[in-house]
This record gives structure tokens, C-alpha cells and sequence, in this order.
């Protein structure tokens, strides 16, 4: 059994030093040292020898198996060290290779603008004012002094979910809504962005969605000569102080008097180009004072309130802004387009 004992020692160290991987060495300790291995099978036949040479082999047993295991861990440490060295080496870091850059988007454009436009009317007074996009019949049309079949309902093809509801066609139900929740004994002074939606081909200058802002200021002594102050305000914040503005007549049927606004053209000065059709102004926004009809359905007094109204399209604005000429250029998520304008 000595012999035995013996020979598998030196059998296992020659295959522990012949060895190069982890996965090998581990087949080799279970093989000499294991439930079912080699050191461990012949050791149960020790039950054959006297009293007198159990403890002998019983020690060299023990002694072979803790040289075995040594160089079993002697091994193992030296193929880590190894395969870490071999690791480090393939993932080393070239320091002097330039930085790979990180692309970091920003806001929209669009959002730009309305922010924009946002913090010029919050610095005049104004609050921000939300609504639902899916509207009542009521808000988006009675309330603002469409009633039902009124021909001007046909300037603003809707797109209807019920006879009663529909996607909203402009922000105006926002304004109506919260008149309403003022009682008609306070004064409103608001603006409402959003999303709204029409019916309408998309082209260069047309979109079925698109953003829109309006602003509503009803106090006691409104005038008309308000409304225009904070247009021309407006318009040289946006566009530069050099603009001017005009009103001209124009006709909605919740504001009388209603006016378009067109500001002087940024190219030519009010010269006359073909952005502005040799005319020197460019249409801009619609407003007007608030028809009494629109107040008195609110709950306002229109004999002792009045205001005025205006509603804008972001989109227009950033377009006449910046140049550009084609609407659908803020829909279709062309990375080339919106990196022009992250610091505009």
C-alpha cells in the first residue's frame, strides 16, 4: 500500500506541473483527491492491514494528500496570476488615444419657442394654462360663439370621436374653461399652449397636428390700445427691436374687433422681397377683444369687463425665426435638422 501511496503522489505532481489551465487541474484534484479518486480508494482498503501499519500508512496518507494539495493551490495561484496578467495586457488603455465624444441631444426647437414665448408673457403677468386635447363640442366651438352650424365651424375641419367630442382645433377651450372657473368676478390674464388638430393635407406650410398659443387678458378697462402694446412687445422680443408691427381688420367670431397682425420683414427691411411678396410685412398672429357673447357665457359682465385675445403658431414663429421653409422638417426626427438649432 506504501507503494501505492507512493506512486500516485508522484503521478499527481507530475500532472499538476504539466498542466496550463484551470479547467485541467480541477479534473485533476478531483481525480487523486476526491470522493471517487485515486488517494481516496486506496485508503479504503486500509481496513485489510494490522494495528501496527494503520497508523503509519494512515499518516503518510495524510501527508501525500497535504503535498498533493499544495501544489495543487501552488498551481492555481500561479495560472490565475497568469490568465490576469494575459487579461490586462489584451484590455490594456492607450492614455494617448483622443476621447471618444458623447452625442448629448437637447430641447426640440419647438419647445425652444414655446419656452421662450412662455417666459416673455409670464414676465408681463401672465399664468400657463393647460387643457385636454380630446374637447367637448361645447368648449371648442358654443363656448366661443360657434354655435352649431355656424358657417365659420367650416374654416376649422375637426376631426370628431362623438357628436360631442372631438380632438380640439385651436387652445381657445382652454380659455373659455377657465373664465368659467373664475366665476366671471376676476380678473384672467393667460396664456395656453398646446397640441391641436385639424383636418388638412400636410405640405411645406400645412400640418393635420401642430402647436398653438393664445393669450387671454380680461379685466375691468381693457382696450384695444392694450392689446396692441403687448403685440408690438412681443414682436421685438421675438424677432428683434427694429420690428414693426400693423394691424389690420380681419374677422373671428370670438373676438369683435378682430385683427391680424403682420410684422415689418426681417430681409428687406419693409422693402419689398419675395419673403414677404414684395409687400415688406409678413402675417404673424390673429387677435381681438373678446365678443361680449364670449364673456357673458362665461359668467362676465360685459358691460363692466372687457379683454382681448390673440392666438400664434409657434411653428410659424421658429420658421420666419430661422429661415426655415418646410413645416414637416419639426415632425420627421432628422438628427441633421435639429443639431442646427441645440444653442439656437
Amino acid at each position: 500500500m506504501k507503494e501505492q501511496l507512493e506512486a500516485i503522489q508522484q503521478e499527481a505532481l507530475e500532472k499538476i506541473n504539466t498542466v496550463d489551465n484551470l479547467k485541467e487541474l480541477q479534473e485533476i484534484r478531483v481525480a487523486y483527491l476526491g470522493k471517487k479518486g485515486s488517494l481516496t480508494s486506496v485508503l479504503r482498503g486500509m481496513g485489510q492491514l494490522s494495528k501496527e501499519e494503520r497508523p503509519i500508512v494512515g499518516e503518510m496518507a495524510n501527508r501525500i494528500r497535504e503535498a498533493i494539495t499544495a501544489s495543487l493551490d501552488e498551481k492555481k495561484e500561479a495560472l490565475e496570476k497568469e490568465a490576469l496578467e494575459k487579461q490586462l495586457e489584451a484590455e490594456a488603455i492607450d492614455i494617448t488615444l483622443p476621447g471618444r465624444p458623447t452625442n448629448v441631444g437637447g430641447p426640440h426647437l419647438l419647445t425652444k419657442i414655446v419656452e421662450e414665448i412662455e417666459d416673455l408673457f409670464i414676465g408681463m403677468g401672465y399664468e400657463v394654462r393647460e387643457g385636454p386635447e380630446v374637447e367637448t363640442d361645447y368648449f371648442n366651438f358654443e363656448a366661443l360663439n360657434l354655435p352649431k352650424d355656424h358657417p365659420a365651424r367650416d374654416m376649422q375641419d375637426s376631426f370628431y370621436i362623438t357628436n360631442e367630442l372631438l380632438l380640439r382645433t385651436h387652445t381657445s377651450p382652454v380659455q373659455a374653461r377657465t373664465m368659467r372657473k373664475y366665476g366671471g368676478n376676476q380678473p384672467v390674464k393667460m396664456i395656453c399652449p398646446g397640441k391641436v388638430y385639424r383636418r388638412d393635407t400636410d405640405d411645406a406650410t400645412h400640418s393635420h397636428q401642430f402647436t398653438q398659443i393664445e393669450g387671454l387678458y380680461v379685466d375691468k378697462h381693457v382696450r384695444m390700445s392694450d392689446l396692441k402694446g403687448t403685440l408690438d412687445r412681443f414682436a421685438k422680443k421675438m424677432f428683434g427691436e427694429e420690428r414693426k408691427i400693423r394691424l389690420r381688420p380681419s374677422f373671428f367670431p370670438f373676438t369683435e374687433p378682430s385683427v391680424e397682425m403682420d410684422i415689418s420683414c426681417k430681409v428687406c427691411h419693409g422693402d419689398g422681397c419675395s419673403v414677404c411678396k414684395q409687400t415688406g410685412w409678413i402675417e404673424i398672429l390673429g387677435a381681438g377683444m373678446v365678443h361680449p357673447n364670449v364673456l357673458e357665457m362665461a359668467g362676465y359682465d360685459s358691460n363692466e369687463y372687457t379683454g382681448f385675445a390673440f392666438g400664434m403658431g409657434p411653428e410659424r414663429i421658429a420658421m420666419l425665426k430661422y429661415g426655415i421653409n418646410d413645416i414637416r422638417h419639426f415632425y420627421t426626427n432628422d438628427r441633421r435638422f435639429l443639431k442646427q438649432y441645440h444653442q439656437a
